[in-house]
């Protein structure tokens, strides 16, 4: 198994000591995560996209070209690029040009994301959501694979259009991120690309009838079943015991989810959390903390789930500061992660 690492550009103030960063310094803690993900022997490292609320995830390819400059193996992966409210020429022309930056370590993952906010912030319809998705991924893959291209769509079109640069992977490999609709994998399959689950906040089965109908699309679809390929996300706190790890995390697990209603409707989003508690999102959703070979056997559950073979973890909880994040990477790193790479 694959692993990595991401953050999602947090700036929620650290609960425990009242203490609010700078943007600057959110955005050095990024680029240091990403340092230590390499340090540590990790695969990928990722970054996040979000336009509303406490974040400094607004311009992922600015960020990762930073990462790019400061990195020389690990790969880079969009987790997510938030292509249905973005126009798919100025993402085939700024991730093309990540690509060489990052002398072709680039990956993206595609989806609508988990907030309806984009779609009015950028002057789009969120009933037309899926179809946004679909056209302009359509273009997206056009422009990567073919030169001068002509579309006629629904919300784009073009006239013989030629991106450039030319991205420098023929095509950078992207993936479809899943977590609430079924349209995602379908699109996926029919492309013959893989999908990464989201698996951030609702209980494992929710995400696992998703893979099983993106397997099921990829045989109809005439593909090799052994050839369909899933990646999976979560977030992570290691500790030396279990106990630890609960004592720690608390104020931060609690901090994050304060401002958030679980019984309000949030339009099928997938944004709401598996379990009001620490202890109900350990053992039902997709928070893996505790001890080293308690996040192993977390880890093995959900692979005879879903398949997996890429896992992407988010390290950064409810304000942690760095140092604690730091720690919680080291101790995975030197005690998880070999256990998970034989996987």
């Amino acid at each position: 198994m694959q692993l990595g690492v991401l953050s999602l550009g947090s700036t929620q103030p650290d609960p425990v000591t009242g203490a609010a960063a700078s943007a600057t310094r959110h955005f050095d803690d990024v680029v240091r995560l990403a340092e230590l993900a390499e340090e540590a022997g990790l695969d990928y490292f990722g970054f996040g996209e979000h336009h509303a609320g406490r974040t400094v995830a607004t311009a992922p390819p600015v960020v990762l070209a930073a990462i790019a400059a400061r990195t020389s193996r690990i790969r880079l992966i969009t987790t997510v690029t938030l292509l249905s409210t973005l126009d798919p020429l100025r993402v085939a022309e700024d991730y093309a040009t990540l690509d060489h930056l990052s002398h072709g370590r680039l990956e993206l993952i595609v989806g609508k994301g988990n907030s309806a906010d984009p779609y009015a912030m950028f002057g789009y319809d969120r009933a037309q959501q899926w179809e946004l998705q679909a056209e302009h991924y359509e273009i997206l893959r056009r422009l990567w694979r073919e030169e001068d291209v002509t579309f006629r769509g629904r919300f784009r079109s073009l006239d013989g259009v030629t991106s450039l640069p030319r991205p420098l992977q023929e095509p950078p490999p992207v993936w479809h991120g899943v977590a609430t609709s079924l349209a995602s994998p379908e699109l996926a399959a029919r492309n013959g690309d893989p999908i990464f689950v989201a698996n951030a906040i609702q209980p494992m089965e929710n995400y696992g009838r998703l893979v099983d109908h993106y397997r099921q699309q990829w045989e109809l679809h005439g593909r090799d079943p052994a050839s369909a390929r899933v990646g999976s996300g979560g977030m992570l706190f290691a500790a030396k015991t279990s106990q630890q790890a609960r004592d720690v995390l608390r104020p931060y697990y609690e901090a994050q989810w304060a401002d958030r209603d679980p019984t309000r409707d949030r339009g099928g989003v997938g944004d709401e959390p598996a379990g009001a508690t620490l202890e109900r999102n350990i053992a039902a959703g997709g928070l893996f903390a505790g001890s080293p070979q308690e996040i192993v056997d977390k880890v093995g559950t959900y692979r005879e789930r879903y398949g997996h073979d890429l896992m992407i973890f988010g390290p950064q909880i409810g304000g942690m500061p760095h140092q604690l994040v730091a720690e919680s990477l080291d101790l995975f790193a030197a005690e998880v992660a070999p256990q998970l790479a034989v996987l």
